[in-house]
């Protein structure tokens, strides 16, 4: 090394150290804030969800138990009606289906049901009346799979 030289007093290049993967870059922060709200948007949507068809839930599981007892009794009729009326209460509060009775809960029925139900309009005036008339006429697996298809269809 010749002192009188000044190349040959220079140094390689060094290059600067890595950062390392912290502190993030002001991209990264903002990227993991829009995701953190997005996943909070989506749990409360779930949730909301979630409650808003809690009674369908507990009208299909009530359905159920209901199938598992069938039997062509006023009684059991009744409490297939009460099912269908707890329903409707919520899915229709302004219509007020829960006062309905006879002719006009069977109108409701029909109209409220998803696509043409008017062939089962005899089996749903069978329903209603062995309800209250001991002699039941109705089918009650006609009447369960009539239920199911109804509370399927309600949007509400």
């Amino acid at each position: 090394m010749n002192p009188q030289d000044p190349l040959s007093q220079l140094r390689d290049i060094h290059l600067p150290d890595t950062g390392g993967f912290w502190p993030p870059a002001p991209g990264w922060w903002v990227l993991a804030t829009l995701a953190l709200i997005a996943l909070v948007l989506l749990v409360v949507a779930m949730q909301r969800k979630r409650r808003r068809n809690r009674w369908r839930r507990l009208a299909n599981r009530a359905l159920e138990d209901l199938a598992q007892n069938a039997e062509a009794t006023p009684a059991w009729f009744a409490r297939l009606n009460t099912l269908l009326k707890q329903a409707a209460r919520e899915c229709h509060p302004d219509s007020h289906p829960e006062a309905l009775s006879g002719n006009a809960w069977v109108d409701f029925l029909v109209d409220t049901a998803p696509g043409d139900q008017y062939d089962r309009r005899q089996l749903l005036e069978n329903m209603v009346r062995a309800a209250w008339q001991p002699d039941v006429r109705a089918n009650p697996d006609a009447a369960l799979q009539f239920a199911r298809h109804w509370l399927g269809g309600q949007k509400c």
